[in-house]
């Protein structure tokens, strides 16, 4: 998918570096912020949440496809931006992480090799609230890089002349950023190269099957077959270019005041809906996916995100 939203959004902030920065902006007070707390960003992955759908709307799946609930082993974010208020456009408001970029595969892209990675209940990002500029924030926007997951899929197949009719459990290493430059990437146990640019919705998948004594493994890449969900619920005031995986949320409970008096962390755990987030095109109306009966992934976006303040 071609996307250059984030170019235009640094550009329009006054950036010039691809490198991780933590950067005083926002709409708040010039007053000096002598804070010596940390902003501390967790990660939280919850099937149980509300699955919403781009506009922030909850949404249940389409009736020609099924979906199943991942077990998230990590994920990577590739931009952590504060927002004052819906009607601040992107870039616009207090960047606190970006992700290191390459132009190694051509246009510019996360590197991969570089790109910080944590699993549920763990620390992704800190910074220094000295370093974020004193103000009200009522939103928050992550746009997110990749994610790691276990998934199950259906095996419906023959070994020496048994019928084999299994669930069988695998690993899928999904990419839902703008564009990642990838030289190698592990799914699990195997790592794969492919030393290129990679579009919003490649995937790899890694498998063991069991069966009669036999025992079968490989691994195998993709490309979903639809557009990755992004939730953005004030997509009418401050939209998010279409491509990106910048999920926007608002704050709970109420909005983060920063007043540059801070003397204990701010805590922020951001948990992420993976509320039948894996969806693919139905051919047998099963419920099961069935990668060998050309059951293809259309979506790996995440369903939804709730910021809590801690």
């Amino acid at each position: 998918m071609k996307n250059l939203w984030i170019v235009a959004a640094f550009a329009a902030a006054g950036f010039t570096s691809c490198q991780k920065s933590d950067v005083t902006a926002g709409n708040g007070s010039d007053t000096v912020n002598n804070s010596a707390a940390n902003i501390i960003f967790k990660f939280k992955f919850d099937s149980a949440q509300a699955r919403l759908n781009n506009v922030g709307q909850p949404v249940s799946v389409s009736s020609d496809h099924a979906a199943q609930s991942p077990i998230i082993n990590s994920m990577s974010a590739h931009y952590i931006e504060l927002t004052p208020n819906a009607l601040t456009a992107l870039g616009k408001g207090a960047i606190l992480y970006k992700a290191d970029e390459t132009s190694a595969g051509g246009e510019s892209a996360i590197d991969f090799d570089k790109a910080a990675k944590a699993g549920d209940g763990q620390v992704f990002y800190t910074a220094p609230i000295k370093n974020i500029r004193i103000g009200t924030y009522e939103w928050i926007r992550v746009s997110l890089a990749y994610q790691n997951a276990t998934a199950y899929f259906h095996v419906d197949t023959t070994i020496k002349g048994i019928p084999i009719k299994q669930n069988v459990q695998g690993t899928l290493a999904g990419f839902i950023g703008y564009n990642t430059y990838i030289k190698n990437f592990k799914i699990k146990d195997s790592t794969l190269a492919v030393n290129a640019n990679k579009k919003q919705g490649f995937w790899g998948f890694e498998t063991v099957i069991s069966a009669l004594g036999y025992t079968v493994g490989g691994t195998t890449t993709g490309q979903s077959a639809g557009t990755t969900t992004v939730v953005n619920p004030i997509f009418a005031t401050s939209p998010i270019p279409a491509g990106s995986c910048v999920v926007t949320a608002a704050f709970a409970p109420g909005k983060l005041t920063i007043t540059g008096k801070e003397t204990k962390d701010i805590i922020v755990e951001l948990s992420f809906s993976t509320n039948n987030s894996f969806e693919w095109q139905e051919v047998i109306k099963d419920g099961m996916w069935e990668p060998s009966k050309g059951e293809n992934l259309v979506d790996m976006g995440i369903r939804g995100m709730i910021p809590t303040i801690k």
